[in-house]
Formats: C-alpha cells, sequence, structure tokens
C-alpha cells in the first residue's frame, strides 16, 4: 500500500476516448497450487462478467512464478476473447532488476494471449517509482506500452519521473477517506496531468468494492469504509468527464486484503498464515454476487448502452455488527499512509446495501426484508435511494442495519423485491440518502423515475440469507469482511431507454464548502470532476424559470476552483440561485482578484499535532509528539490533538527503526521506522535498523 496524495485540479475539456479494457487485478502468489484447469476456470468465470485480461501481479523472488505464469499463458491460449499481462509487485517482496524485468516481458509479450495496446505487449507495475530510470531501457528494449501505479508520488510526481517515461498512468486510489464516501478528486488529477502531455496519455482507474486487513507480520491492520463503494465507483466510472481508457479492478483474489470478487479458494490462503492473521476473514465469506452486474455495467462503459435477459439482486453487509465484538485494533483509516485514523466501531455504519437490475419503468418495484424465524416480521416496502433514468437499469438503497432487528434472526432473513401495493406506489418515502449515508459534509439527492416503456414484470426476486451475529463469532473480535450473495430470474430483454452519451448528471454533492454549490450544479448537468463527484445520471434537467435574469458570477474570495461553478450558477440558473450562493460566502456578483489556494481544498484533514496517551502521556510520548505533527498518530498509542494540511516533511535520511521497550503489548505501531527514517531516533524508545 501507498500514501495517496490528493492535488489540486482545474476544470478541463472533454475529449474522445478510443479505446476501452477493464481488467482485474490477480495475485500469482496466491496460485502456487494451481493447475491448468484452475487457470481455465477462473478465466471462465471472469469471461462471463466481461472483464478483458488479469493483471498477473509478481513478486520478485517467488519461487512458483515461471511455472505459474507458463501455466496462465498455456490456459488463456484456450480463449479468443480474454488476455493477461505482467504487473510487477516493487513493494511485496522488494523491487525488481532491470533485467530480470526486460527479460520476463520478452519472455511472455509475442504469448497469444497476451494483451496489447496499439500493437505493443502491456506493462504496468504495483509501485516502483525508485526504479523509473529503468524503464527507460526496458521500454526500449521491449517495445512494451507502460502504465505504472506510482499512486505513492502522485499524478503530477508520478508523470514526470524519468522523463516522463510512462505511457499512461494507474491510480491505486480506489477507497474512501474515513467515513466519507467515495469521491473522485483523485481521478480528476489523473486526468489532468494526463492531458497536459500531447497526445493525451490514457488512465487506468481503479475500481474496488471493499478493504479490510489484519496481517500483522506485514504491519496490516486497517480498513476502508466500503459500504455502497461498489455501486457509487461504478457510478462515478460512467460519469467521469473525460472517462477513462481503462479499469482495473482490484482484485480477483486478493484474500487478504478483503476485495476479491472471484470464488473462494481454501487452496489461496496462505496469506493468513504468512501474514500472521488472527483468523481467516475471507473464509465462508464469498463476494461472487459482485460480479453478477458487471456485464451490464462494462458494457455500458464500454459501449453507452447495455440489454439484458435477467433481473437480479445483489446484497452485501457485514455479519458482525461494529460494536459486537472488540475491534481486534483494526483501524478506519490508516497512519501509514499519513491519514486521520478512526475507531470503526465509532464512525463506521452498520449498513445493508442492496442493487438490483431491474426492467422497473413504473417504478413500483420495491424492497422488502423479512425475518425467517417465528414469528415471522418484515420492515414493509422500502423505497429506493437511487434509480436509473426510466426506471431500466440499476436501483440501489443503502438500509441501516440499526433500524433492521430482524436480520439477526437465528434461521436469517429473506430480501424481495417486488411490486408495492398500489396505494404506496409513489407516494410513501423510502429511508432515502438523507438518513445517514451521506457522512460529513457530503450529500446526496435521490432520482426520479421517469417515463415507461415495457411492462413491468410482477414475478418478485427472493434471496434468503445469513443472519447478523449476536455475538462474537472468531477470537472475540469483530471481521469487518463483507459477505455479499446474489440471486436472478429469467426476464424479457431490456435495456436502457437511452444511451449513456444522452445522459447528464443529476446529482452530486462536493467536499467541505463545495458541496452547496456542487449538489446545486449537479442537479442540473453541470459536475465538473476536478470539484465534484457526480452520484447519478439521466435526462438533463431544464433550468429552473424562476431563477431571475442571468448575471456574472465569481468566486466570492477569487479562489479559481469555483470559477466555473459559479458562472454557470448565476449565468445559466439565474440571480436567484446567485445570490444563495452570495449568502453561502460562496459566489459573488462582484469579481475578485483571481488566486490558486497553495493546497487542495479537496484533501481531507491530515493530523499535524498529538502526543502519547495514558496516563503520563504513555510510553510513546516522545516519540508520538514527534511523529503526529508529520501526519503518523496511529491511535492505538497516539492522541491526535490538531488537525491540518499536508505538513512538510523532513528530509528523509533512510536505515529505519525499530522500538525497544520490551513487553508485546508495548509496540510501537511504526513510530520508531518513521522517526527513525527522518533522523529522529530516540535511544531511550528506538534502535536503528530493522
Amino acid at each position: 500500500m501507498r500514501l495517496l496524495f490528493l492535488l489540486s485540479t482545474a476544470l478541463f475539456a472533454a475529449y474522445e476516448v478510443q479505446a476501452k479494457a477493464v481488467f482485474a487485478h490477480f495475485m500469482l502468489t496466491n496460485t502456487a497450487k494451481f493447475r491448468k484447469h484452475d487457470w481455465k476456470d477462473n478465466i471462465e468465470l471472469a469471461r462471463e462478467a466481461k472483464i478483458d485480461a488479469f493483471a498477473l501481479n509478481i513478486h520478485n523472488g517467488w519461487p512458483y512464478l515461471e511455472e505459474q505464469l507458463d501455466l496462465a499463458f498455456s490456459a488463456v491460449d484456450h480463449f479468443s476473447d480474454f488476455k493477461l499481462f505482467i504487473s510487477f509487485d516493487y513493494a511485496g517482496n522488494g523491487p525488481w532488476e532491470k533485467a530480470e524485468v526486460t527479460r520476463l516481458i520478452n519472455k511472455y509479450k509475442s504469448k497469444k494471449g497476451h494483451y496489447r495496446y496499439n500493437g505493443k505487449p502491456f506493462a504496468s507495475t504495483f509501485e516502483g517509482p525508485d526504479r523509473a530510470d529503468d524503464w527507460v531501457d526496458i521500454k526500449d528494449d521491449t517495445g512494451c506500452f507502460f502504465i505504472p501505479d506510482w499512486s505513492s508520488r502522485g499524478a503530477f510526481g508520478a508523470i514526470n519521473l524519468a522523463n516522463q517515461v510512462v505511457d499512461g498512468l494507474f491510480s491505486w486510489a480506489g477507497w474512501p477517506w474515513g467515513d466519507q464516501n467515495m469521491d473522485t478528486y483523485t481521478d480528476a488529477s489523473y486526468n489532468l496531468a494526463l492531458g497536459q502531455s500531447s497526445p493525451r496519455k490514457p488512465y487506468m482507474m481503479p475500481v474496488s468494492p471493499w478493504f479490510f486487513t489484519n496481517l500483522p507480520v506485514y504491519n496490516k491492520n486497517w480498513m476502508w469504509n466500503g459500504n455502497d463503494l461498489w455501486y457509487d465507483r461504478w457510478t462515478q466510472v460512467l460519469g467521469l468527464d473525460p472517462q477513462p481508457e481503462f479499469l482495473q479492478i482490484i482484485s480477483w483474489n486478493d484474500f487478504g486484503e478483503s476485495h476479491y470478487i472471484g470464488p473462494l479458494d481454501d487452496r489461496q490462503f496462505e496469506a493468513f498464515q504468512y501474514g500472521g492473521a488472527p483468523y481467516n476473514y475471507a473464509k465462508d465469506m464469498p463476494h461472487d454476487g459482485w460480479r453478477k452486474h458487471l456485464p451490464w455495467l462494462i458494457d455500458m462503459y464500454k459501449k453507452g448502452t447495455s440489454s439484458s435477459s435477467e433481473e437480479s439482486v445483489v446484497v452485501a453487509y457485514r455479519r458482525t455488527l461494529r460494536d459486537t465484538c472488540g475491534t481486534g485494533n483494526t483501524t478506519l483509516n490508516t497512519a501509514t499512509q499519513l491519514q486521520y485514523e478512526f475507531s470503526p466501531a465509532e464512525a463506521l455504519e452498520d449498513r445493508l446495501q442492496i442493487t438490483a437490475l431491474l426492467n422497473n419503468p413504473k417504478g413500483d418495484r420495491k424492497v422488502q426484508i423479512e425475518s425467517k424465524g417465528h414469528p415471522k416480521r418484515t420492515t414493509g416496502f422500502k423505497d429506493w435511494d437511487y434509480t436509473p433514468q426510466g426506471g431500466i437499469g440499476l436501483h440501489h438503497v443503502s438500509l441501516p442495519i440499526s433500524d433492521l432487528s430482524l436480520l439477526t434472526a437465528s434461521s436469517g432473513f429473506k430480501v424481495t423485491v417486488s411490486q408495492a401495493p398500489s396505494s404506496h406506489n409513489g407516494t410513501k418515502p423510502g429511508p432515502g440518502p438523507g438518513d445517514g449515508k451521506a457522512k460529513g459534509k457530503f450529500s446526496t439527492v435521490r432520482r426520479r423515475t421517469t417515463g415507461a416503456h415495457h411492462p413491468t414484470p410482477s414475478k418478485p426476486i427472493d434471496l434468503t440469507l445469513p443472519p447478523i451475529f449476536k455475538s462474537c463469532p472468531q477470537n472475540r473480535v469483530t471481521n469487518w469482511n463483507a459477505y455479499v450473495a446474489s440471486t436472478s430470474h429469467h426476464s424479457k430483454r431490456f435495456s436502457p431507454p437511452a444511451p449513456l452519451s444522452s445522459q447528464v448528471c443529476t446529482s452530486g454533492w462536493g467536499r467541505n464548502s463545495f458541496d452547496p454549490i456542487c449538489a446545486l450544479t449537479c442537479k442540473y448537468g453541470y459536475c465538473p470532476s476536478s470539484a465534484c463527484v457526480c452520484s447519478s445520471l439521466g435526462a438533463r434537467t431544464p433550468p429552473p424559470k424562476d431563477g431571475g435574469a442571468p448575471v456574472d458570477g465569481y468566486p466570492f474570495n477569487g479562489d479559481a476552483n469555483y470559477g466555473g461553478l459559479c458562472a454557470f450558477v448565476c449565468k445559466t440558473l439565474g440571480s436567484k440561485y446567485c445570490s444563495k450562493m452570495e449568502s453561502l460566502k460562496i459566489c459573488s456578483t462582484t469579481e475578485q482578484e483571481p488566486y490558486n489556494p497553495p493546497t487542495s481544498p479537496f484533501q481531507p484533514p491530515v493530523c499535524v499535532g498529538g502526543k502519547g496517551k495514558g496516563d503520563g502521556q504513555g510510553l510513546y510520548s516522545e516519540l508520538c509528539s514527534y511523529t503526529c505533527k508529520y501526519g503518523f498518530c496511529p491511535i492505538a498509542i497516539c492522541e491526535c490533538t490538531a488537525t491540518g494540511g499536508f505538513p512538510e516533511q523532513p528530509a528523509w535520511v533512510g536505515g529505519g527503526g525499530h522500538g525497544n521497550i520490551t513487553g508485546a503489548e508495548r509496540t510501537d505501531q511504526g513510530l520508531c521506522n518513521f522517526a527513525c527514517d527522518r533522523g529522529y531516533c530516540p535511544s531511550s524508545s528506538c534502535s536503528t535498523g530493522w
């Protein structure tokens, strides 16, 4: 993993996408026991989901490396519409030597099943920016098309390495910060950086459904908020302007980080043993359901339209509530990426996430939850948070589990999508996004369903699910992984009533003070990804007729990030709405001297001051005071006392360090390594070296 930087961005023009493909990140080190038929089975499942290729993550020095690469490329030869390429992992077992990278690309690039772009063999990385110069010669010697993940340097830092050796960039920033929703600010920074090249270089956008890891040997024990992430991220893929040339799903089979969409496989669980996991948190926790809607979504991304002869429902939830067991010292966010840490038991919501692919033009298909115990209980019908244009496509709702006590019935519960009674149709609002789904200063707006194109099938869709545990099932700690299930039934083939090219953003939000103006402009189709996050697409809503005369609008304080937004509000929506934004000190009819702020207004807060925990401020009080002011403030032993913008880091010295206070309960949480690398290594707490 790596530190993710959010960079300030500005507006940019849309452009025509030339090629699109969808990949899935595949951990080759999980396949020591694979045979050729195992590769074929996994490839077949990926093909069914309309994925184009596996990005094979390979670790330096893995003993089964070429044996499994040979098997994989042999297996893929049986499929004309699926490919493979190598992603060199520079973090998993140390960096790769230039000669070895060159040799492996040249060995496999001529294989029939190797993915090629513009006639060149495709190659990628997981990190490795310190070896960027190697790729000048690697590209010359292999002719590869190179799109690395150098996210630790940010978009602008990565693109300028080795005299812009990259042919494009892949971002690993696929998860939201804290308890907030996923945004597209990092994606916008990549689009801006890549757009400065001529011709524009392609972007590979990350899409991931979840993240939880507890592998102490690798110093990994955190999670990122996965509530609604799979639905939200695919909406962002379809709404991002410009759309990315490539998508990479993270991941197919990384069970140690809980973001797998491939099948469970006991032979691939070695990471839990090697990583010192307290328990196997992937066991009996299938994620196959997250593949159910991929054919629909990938066609929408590639073709701008889709079709299906199945209606289906996908449900995702955690089977252990946040306060039922101990946290296992898992944090929400991670100080290892200089993020402000939260306790997930305090900050993370327990939610039931339901996504349905429906032919529902009348809008009368609702969700109902029913216990399977005795006596049976039901929630009544719940409305959707989001519905597609014309009611044909993906519907989504996120329900707080605290309101659904029937989910803990020992015999499980049932989710049903069916026609609601006519007295309910369109008259009684469901929970909607105002029930707490939008976190922090974010907001979302539910869309209306419009139009009717086909008769609505009346057959209900039922999915029976295992219960949420009332007590701790495993080692007295919470399993923060997700349980995902799906079901489907045959339907008359249906398609969206309008292509993606004719749809615009119909709701959205923005971080911090951008939220009010983004919620307004996105509603009317103007939702620039440099400032706002689009949360739904559909037919354009015409400007309100009561908006008043058009006027010139400018940022209230001159911040150029508001320029296009204020111009749209005041010119397109009119003086009434311009005055409202002026009352919020966002826009003005008086032009101010424009400026670009020195730090991104979309950057989440970072710890800039702290102290040790406990009586006397704890065993590591001196270290906490030092590391917290630079953003590294693990809540297990430190307390953050001040937050702010990203702090300037001290000069890197290197060499590492480790705690020397004895006692298993006295781990330094990486404080010594962070501090000693920066030249501060107090002998009372730390020893140099690893």
